[in-house]
């Protein structure tokens, strides 16, 4: 189980670094592109921010629901005497 999570741990991780390797990237490479307003007034730098701020945010709740043990406990809740 535990391996499986590993796993499932370097899959996201791996994403994520895609993502905010774009952000980078643009920034290195074509950093006059950031001043472009794709929304109402903001910019694509604050776009992308908040993109990677809620893709980690999401990225974690994914983890959770992938990894959580279904499995029963051998003690059913009880405390250990």
């Amino acid at each position: 189980m535990q391996a499986r999570n590993s796993r499932i741990g370097l899959i996201l991780f791996f994403c994520y670094l895609l993502l905010y390797s774009g952000f980078v990237f643009i920034n290195a490479l074509s950093p006059d592109s950031m001043d472009m307003q794709p929304i109402d007034g903001i910019n694509l730098a604050i776009v992308y921010g908040f993109v990677l701020i809620v893709g980690a945010f999401a990225m974690a709740l994914l983890y959770g629901l992938l990894c959580k043990n279904d499995a029963p406990s051998d003690n059913d809740g009880e405390a250990k005497q």
